[in-house]
């Protein structure tokens, strides 16, 4: 095939398709953007997206197991397209040009197309999304309103993005993004997620810019995916971050993190905001927040399971989205205004039911606490009475409390938290807390998650050196910490440890059980599933690739020590769950 020279222009699949579009930067710095939009002439609302993963490279190339599982379980995606624009986590041109939007892709600053230097979510990157966002408001094929779209990283970055208020930036939707740098991110519960380090090796190395004849052509246009310039590994290195080491490097909540993260009182546009269910470790907290905390008055959440990509891409994704963004960008008297705030799928052990909700947490969840006890490992509406200790290893299985069998259906919908009151041997611990359920005959129910085959109910993390609490935005079913400094443990001395666990929705019939598991590491499905995606590095073994196991982090001097949890009328243990009453 000839290479094209770019930027070039062509009609194809019914689209004026312009390749490789100059967008230049406040710094001087030329970004590259392919723009999807109606041949007839016209100012057309615009959907646009920035991000690294390189916008020439296919959805079926860079991701294959991901996209042959989506199209064979929902055939819908694929249907009506010829699929050759389809692009990981963005909108395919080809659902969208036809009904009068212009879509746009930005390759970020060192990725794809782009040249620059790669630092994901810095505030440079969020400047480069406004100056992309201001251009495209301004071009003689825009009607001067642009949308924001896009799953996981062109989700992270709408919020960053959206706190500078660009005044060309009239909607955006958010599928399944992150928005605290921190707690949703890097840190669970102050305890380092490895996830980053290993996307960037898995999925940003692979299409950074300069790899040129190295690395793949696109389907599309022929043309290199990473550039035409082939740089060598030293000059690669040097025209990145140290992303991993970066994160490692900032252990608490600073500036590093604060200047990644929305700031909610900045964020006044209305948005659309789609979260995950099955999303523990990424793909969940974050949304649920947004609708919470931001400033917008206009802010609608859903939320919904199966992988986290899927609903973005099937019918009844698309629909959704067509008719918030057709209201906000082309002034559509839909009735979206009047949509009510919340649209829930909620789970159930085999299928989803949708219901709409007014607010979030929702306004008649009847809260209710559920008492661990030692004997037995209980987990009931019954206090404790007698004084008890129980230790485990501290880096280990730990311990699960299990109820009776539940004598009715029974809805657990919304936030949860739980109080432990722990001590440990050394100066400090970690605790993994996971929500559980378990068949009559005690097999436990697991749910295709975000990105895991078998992801448990809910999960929530606490290093118990960061205890401290945020007074101001702390709630009963939503412990805030700061993560400012950390407090050491003195060995053997019980500490009260209030812990977040990232929301949920599940229906457990009448006869199953739910349980909690306080354990000293992430949770395990199985030691071996055998389950693996092309683009994360480990087995899919119940937290896919949302781990925490790096020792420089968790040292076994100070984390391989014995955990003990304390029990009784001076040390109440419980947790807190979010019971839906039936509307029957």
């Amino acid at each position: 095939m000839t290479l094209p020279t770019h930027p070039h222009s062509e009609i194809r699949q019914g689209m004026r398709i312009d390749w490789d579009v100059p967008v230049q930067m406040n710094d001087g710095l030329v970004l590259r953007a392919d723009v999807f939009r109606p041949v007839d002439a016209g100012k057309y609302p615009v959907l646009l997206s920035y991000g690294p993963y390189a916008k020439g490279l296919a959805f079926q190339e860079g991701y294959p197991s991901a996209w042959q599982k989506m199209v064979s379980d929902h055939p819908d995606v694929p249907h009506g397209s010829s699929n050759l624009f389809q692009n990981w986590e963005v909108v395919d041109p080809e659902k969208w040009v036809p009904d009068g939007y212009v879509c746009v892709r930005v390759d970020s600053r060192g990725c794809g197309r782009s040249p620059g230097f790669v630092d994901h979510f810095s505030p440079r990157e969020t400047q480069d999304f406004h100056d992309c966002i201001e251009w495209a408001g301004v071009q003689n094929w825009s009607n001067g309103k642009v949308g924001l779209s896009g799953v996981s990283y062109f989700g992270i970055n709408q919020w960053q993005v959206a706190g500078t208020n660009p005044p060309h930036l009239a909607a955006m939707c958010i599928w399944e993004g992150a928005s605290d740098w921190y707690r949703d991110m890097t840190h669970h519960g102050g305890v380092l997620s490895t996830f980053w380090a290993n996307w960037y090796d898995m999925q940003v190395k692979t299409v950074q810019y300069g790899l040129g004849a190295r690395g793949p052509k696109s389907k599309a246009t022929g043309e290199w995916v990473c550039g035409d310039d082939t740089f060598d590994d030293k000059t690669l290195a040097a025209n990145r971050s140290s992303f991993g080491d970066d994160i490692l490097s900032h252990p608490l909540d600073d500036a590093y993190h604060h200047e990644r993260s929305a700031q909610w009182d900045r964020i006044t546009v209305p948005f659309l905001s789609a979260g995950n269910w099955g999303g523990q470790g990424l793909h969940l907290r974050g949304n649920s927040e947004s609708f919470m905390r931001a400033a917008s008055t206009q802010k609608w959440l859903e939320m919904h399971g199966l992988e986290h990509w899927t609903h973005f891409y099937t019918d009844y994704g698309i629909a959704i989205q067509k008719r918030f963004f057709a209201h906000f960008l082309k002034g559509e008297a839909n009735g979206w205004d009047k949509e009510p705030a919340v649209r829930l799928q909620v789970r159930h052990i085999d299928h989803f039911e949708e219901r709409m909700e007014a607010n979030w947490p929702i306004d008649r969840t009847q809260w209710q606490r559920l008492y661990l006890n030692p004997v037995g490992q209980l987990l009931s509406t019954a206090q404790v009475a007698q004084t008890a200790d129980v230790s485990f290893e501290a880096q280990g299985h730990g311990l699960t409390f299990m109820s009776e069998p539940l004598v009715e259906d029974t809805e657990i919908t919304g936030p949860l938290a739980a109080k432990l009151w722990a001590s440990s041997n050394t100066t400090d611990a970690d605790l993994f807390l996971v929500v559980r359920v378990f068949t009559p005959d005690l097999r436990e129910v697991t749910f295709a998650g975000a990105i895991d085959p078998h992801t448990p109910v809910a999960q929530g993390w606490l290093r118990a050196s960061h205890r401290e609490l945020d007074d101001k935005l702390s709630q009963p079913f939503r412990p805030y910490h700061t993560h400012r400094q950390a407090q050491p443990l003195l060995p053997h001395e019980p500490v009260e440890l209030d812990i977040e666990i990232w929301p949920t929705s599940i229906v457990i019939p009448a006869g199953y059980r739910l349980a909690l598991s306080v354990r000293g590491k992430d949770y395990m499905y199985a030691e071996k599933t055998g389950l693996k995606l092309s683009n994360f590095k480990n087995e899919l073994r119940g937290c896919g690739p949302f781990l925490h196991d790096d020792p420089r982090d968790r040292p076994s001097e100070v984390f391989a020590g014995t955990t003990t949890l304390h029990f009784g009328p001076q040390h109440e243990s419980y947790l807190l769950i979010p019971v839906i009453p039936s509307s029957s």
